[in-house]
Parts: C-alpha cells; structure tokens; sequence
C-alpha cells in the first residue's frame, strides 16, 4: 500500500504545476477568437462558456485550479480514418519486423495488418489489434519506443492526402486548446491509443505535455540489467483506456473531475456523461464528421469513430455537437 502511495503522489506532482496561467477574464474573449469556426451556435456555446467560467464575480465562476479540460485524440483532434493511425503505424512495424519473425507468415492477421486495403485492416478488430501491438510493441523501455515512433511520424503519409499524420490535425482544435489554456485551462488528452505513442509527439503537435498524456497502456516491469534498472514494456495489456475506462485513468491521473470534456465517438460517451454529471458549470462536446469533401462522414454505421449512442442522447444530456462541415471555416491548418 506503501509503494502505491508513493506512485500515486509521484504521479500527481508534476501535474500541480503544469500548464499554469495567469487568471484570464472575459474582456479577452473577442470576436476574434477561434477564427476557423464560423459564426454558428456551437462555437457561441464555447465562448459563452469561457466568459461565465472565467469572469470573477460570475456566479458560474471556476477557481483556476479547477480549470481541467479532457480531450479525446483519434476523430477528435485529428482524422482516424479510414484506420486509426497509430494501427498505420502498426501495419509498418510488422512490415519492418517481418523478416526476423517467419512465423508471421501465413498467418490471418498479420496478412491483413500488411494489406494496403484500409477494409482488410480494420477487419483486424480490437482483440486482433492487441495482439499485433503485443508483438510489435513490446520488450522494448519506453524511450526505445519512443526513438521508433519518432522518425515514423515524421516521415509517414497519409494514403488519402498524401501528407504526414500530424498534418491532418483538426486547426479549429488547436485554436480552442489554445483558448482554453489562455484562460487558465489545463488541456489533457485522454485517448484509447498507446500512452507512449502519444506522449512521442503530442507535445510538439498539440502543446501538450508527457505528464498530461492519458492512454491505453502495455505493462511496465522493473528489471535490473547491465546497465542499470530500466522499465521494459511486457507483452500484456495493462489499461485500456476507452469507454469507462476514460473516467477511471482521469480520476487516476488527475485527480478530479474536468470541467470540459470533448470527444467524437461512442468510447468517450463515459467520459463526457461522468464530466457534465458533476455540479457546477460544465462542458460536453461532440465532434461529429459530416464533411465527405474536406474530411469524411460517417457517425452510426462507422467501424471506426462509431458515434450513435452519444449523437442520441447529447440534446438529453445538454452535449454541444459541433457539425464539422457547417461549424468549421476550415478542417486542416493547410486547406
């Protein structure tokens, strides 16, 4: 009980700090702000938001310190489609690996992890998945991970837009974390993909940093080697982070409850119920994709990013849905 303690408080510090700002008030949210969004209710509903939550004096005011907001990453804050990326990313290490590894040949769903048919790798599902990121992942410490995931996002193309990943991130996305944090905000990203995928370049791509990365996680084991103790990742799934286990690894890794949480999808629908169930001012958003021209559209029937549980409740539970042909000027920084 001791050692749990102790990690959790190890945990915990770091984040005391992170991210602080100065109090903000709301004469700085101007007409300005959030320049890629049209004039629609959505982003009305954000600022408005901002203004209440960030004005001392207001009856709907939060403390500084109880500024959090929650941010889901596939669909969210960038594109999954028509795979999730880091499943790309995935589909390259088996390619990479396959010639010391000729017990993957033949093998279903190593055939369909190094097919160029986004259908045949999807197919794969989330058991499929598991087990590739196993083999592909695993028995590495997390900076060697870390030394593989870099040069991979950097040179890695997206097979519809022919331009890196981070590239096809959401610009009106980036502009509200932005906002967010000049107003005091704590912006975490609470995603299902990999911890230490994540955490190799979100910060430089989405300004947040390593400690404020929550994510499905490998085991971590101690060992004692030649050159010292290292944490080497073990073959087995310790957190998946998605559904209600997002609210679980935020009370884990936060602490508290957010003030704002948004997502995209049916596996962040606990997380937006458990943040807007808690008293006080709070936010819940959806990023629903209705764009086939700049983006895709898809909510219901998708396989990836499946929205139909939360696009029928959110008029219920008071849920912003931002309608991303309509409510967005623009979907990528470069269009």
């Amino acid at each position: 009980m001791r050692r749990l303690v102790l990690a959790v408080l190890v945990l915990l510090l770091p984040l005391a700090g992170c991210q602080s700002a100065p109090e903000e008030t709301a004469a700085e949210i101007s007409p300005a702000s959030l320049p890629s969004w049209n004039d629609v209710a959505s982003r009305a509903q954000i600022l408005e938001f901002l203004e209440r939550t960030t004005t001392e004096g207001s009856a709907d005011f939060v403390a500084p310190e109880d500024r959090i907001a929650v941010f889901d990453n596939d669909g969210t804050l960038w594109s999954e489609q028509p795979a999730y990326f880091q499943l790309m990313f995935v589909r390259d290490r088996v390619r990479e690996m396959l010639p010391q590894h000729p017990e993957w040949q033949g093998m279903t769903i190593y055939e369909a992890a190094l097919s160029d048919d986004p259908a045949k790798i999807r197919s794969i599902g989330s058991a499929g998945m598991m087990e590739l990121v196993t083999a592909t992942h695993a028995g590495m410490t997390p900076e060697e991970f870390t030394a593989i995931v870099r040069p991979w996002i950097e040179t890695a193309k997206h097979p519809r837009f022919d331009r890196k990943y981070t590239e096809l991130v959401f610009q009106p996305m980036l502009e509200l974390m932005d906002l967010l944090r000049a107003h005091g905000y704590r912006v975490y990203i609470v995603s299902g993909g990999g911890i230490t995928f994540l955490r190799a370049w979100a910060e430089e791509v989405y300004g947040v940093i390593p400690q404020q990365v929550i994510g499905s996680m490998l085991v971590l084991e101690y060992t004692e080697e030649s050159d010292g103790p290292v944490l080497r990742r073990a073959p087995r799934l310790d957190t998946l982070n998605d559904g209600p286990g997002k609210p679980v690894q935020i009370m884990k890794f936060i602490g508290q409850r957010p003030t704002i949480a948004v997502g995209n999808s049916d596996g962040d629908y606990e997380m937006l119920a458990w943040t807007t169930a808690g008293s006080g001012p709070r936010l819940g958003m959806l990023i629903h994709h209705t764009d086939a021209d700049r983006e895709w559209a898809y909510d219901k029937e998708s396989s990836v990013g499946r929205l139909q549980r939360g696009l029928d409740d959110a008029g219920r539970r008071g849920w912003v849905v931002v309608d991303m042909k309509t409510d967005w000027g623009k979907v990528y920084p470069w269009q």
